[in-house]
């Protein structure tokens, strides 16, 4: 698709829609503060494209507060319908004939209607039961002419209520004109639906509606009709003979491997888009996709070992690599933020923690210290909680985190690669025994500048077994990496002699030197990784 340029539209169109905003914005008392609540108010009353532009700012609990996503995640998607005569104006100009060529039935009652599209029942010629998704008409130039008003109010808004020093309004509308602008091309949504098939193609308890793409348009969209039943009809599906723990268990299965095989997950997985058809769960609704690239799932995946660790350093390295900064970071309040939040969960079993709960308080803390990350992992802190709502009403007793490590644990066998872990746990012992041998050096530059005066060392000691532990460890290492480095020293200078006997052109003795040498760090990054503080 072709980036479109912002239209201008007509100065009185402009005019009367900005009179119409005033008038709502005063009639909701928005000078004196903007809570939740009336902001979602406000939202639904300026209309389809301010509910669409809400609900994707739900999405984004790393821009905007908890309470205010909450809120905006109860809009509305039924919005009232356009009129059908404005539907087949659309069909007809998006296909250059009469919609009846392609349809011999085209139901006029919509089967919902949403912010930017509704969907009606039609039959094909040749009898194929599709549904046939319809843009609004003239949708874009509407959205583009809000998000133009909406840029000029962000600017004019009194810092009021706090809202407005809460978000950076002019970063989040632009954030949702790009996801919006995404969702108006139905080409789109239909590349989508294809990865998608591809992905699932080879599961057999997974379904997708067929694509007709030879009907698909930027404007319209065409597919299979699905029937069968909402995930969330318990009663319907257990009369009908299905078994809700068993559903439940492939629903997160096949979501997990969505998110961390794939990179590519259902952003909007509400009971409303799953149902369940000849014993298959069928995804529908791909308009709204969440992507992850690898690197941000190698880093999910660590920081998903380090909670179950509870290892904070590990969760705040993969933290600050994943995430974008608005300003520098503070790392000791990252740090201990984080540390609070692992220590809230306590000795809790990671099985028994509640994930989406888990990754709402990470999120809060990443705003806290001013990180944003990136849209796809916003769009999976919002779709988790959506499986889990959707969990704990059809399979309570179905534990989404044990899954997940059994997922995770299975690709990582299926895809374990011996030579690149070989080559990178060499390159880490490289940068160990470097880090090692200039010890020494680094001790005698301290006792210098602090013998002359140039450097001052302030410690505040307590009284743990942590520190106890840091201590002697530090004490241990520091002794050993001496060894090493005079391993390394005396083979080094032997192998400059003709000592006799020699294995692999050098002394035995240099040789079996740096054996030992190679044998202690192998011990020390062996160590690191096994032991703990007691």
């Amino acid at each position: 698709m072709k980036k479109k340029k912002t239209p201008c539209g007509r100065a009185g169109d402009s005019a009367s829609r900005l009179h119409e905003i005033t008038e709502i914005l005063k009639r909701n008392k928005v000078l004196s503060g903007v809570t939740p609540e009336k902001l979602r108010v406000i939202t639904e009353e300026l209309g389809p494209t301010y509910i669409k532009i809400g609900q994707i700012m739900s999405l984004h609990s790393d821009i905007l507060p908890k309470e205010y996503c909450d809120e905006l995640m109860k809009l509305n998607s039924d919005v009232t319908p356009m009129p059908f005569s404005d539907v087949v104006d659309v069909i007809e100009e998006a296909y250059g004939s009469s919609w009846n060529e392609i349809f011999s039935f085209l139901d006029p009652q919509p089967l919902g209607a949403a912010s930017i599209a509704q969907v009606h029942r039609a039959t094909l010629q040749n009898g194929d039961e599709v549904i046939v998704k319809v843009q609004r008409k003239d949708i874009y130039n509407t959205m583009a002419r809000d998000i133009r008003l909406l840029h000029h109010a962000a600017r004019l808004l009194p810092p009021v209520g706090g809202f407005k020093n809460l978000v950076d309004l002019n970063q989040v509308l632009e954030e949702m004109w790009r996801v919006a602008q995404e969702e108006m091309n139905f080409l789109k949504e239909a590349d989508n639906i294809e990865e998608f098939t591809l992905c699932n193609r080879g599961i057999n308890f997974i379904g997708f509606p067929r694509l007709y793409r030879e009907y698909t348009t930027s404007q319209v969209l065409v597919q299979e009709y699905i029937d069968g039943y909402s995930i969330s009809e318990k009663e319907a599906l257990t009369d009908a003979g299905y078994d809700l723990p068993e559903i439940g268990a492939k629903l997160v299965d096949n979501y997990i491997k969505q998110v961390m095989e794939d990179g590519f997950f259902h952003a909007d997985p509400h009971p409303g888009n799953i149902r369940v058809r000849d014993g298959k769960i069928i995804w529908i609704d791909m308009g709204m996709m969440g992507r992850l690239t690898h690197s941000d799932r190698r880093l999910l995946g660590e920081a998903i070992r380090g909670i179950a660790n509870h290892d904070t350093m590990r969760v705040e390295k993969a933290v600050l690599a994943l995430a974008d900064f608005t300003r520098t970071p503070d790392r000791d309040r990252l740090y201990g933020d984080i540390s609070d939040i692992l220590a809230k969960y306590g000795d809790t079993d990671i099985s028994d923690v509640d994930i989406a709960s888990f990754v709402q308080d990470i999120m809060e803390a990443m705003k806290a210290n001013h990180i944003r990350m990136p849209h796809g992992l916003s769009m999976l802190a919002r779709s988790l909680a959506h499986i889990e709502g959707v969990l704990a009403d059809i399979s309570p007793e179905i534990n989404m985190v044990e899954i997940a490590k059994t997922r995770m644990m299975s690709e990582y066998i299926d895809h374990f690669n011996l030579k690149d872990e070989l080559t990178r746990t060499g390159s880490h012992l490289y940068r160990v025994a470097q880090k090692t041998i200039a010890i020494p050096e680094l001790l005698e530059q301290i006792l210098k500048e602090y013998a002359n005066g140039q450097s001052h060392v302030n410690m505040e000691l307590r009284s743990s077994a942590r520190l106890a532990w840091l201590l002697r460890k530090l004490v241990q290492n520091i002794v050993i990496g001496m060894w090493v480095m005079a391993l390394l020293i005396s083979s080094s200078i032997i192998c400059t002699t003709a000592l006799k006997p020699r294995v692999f052109g050098m002394p035995f003795l240099g040789f079996a030197g740096y054996a030992i040498a190679i044998a202690i760090v192998l011990y020390l990054v062996t160590r690191h990784f096994i032991t703990r503080p007691r």
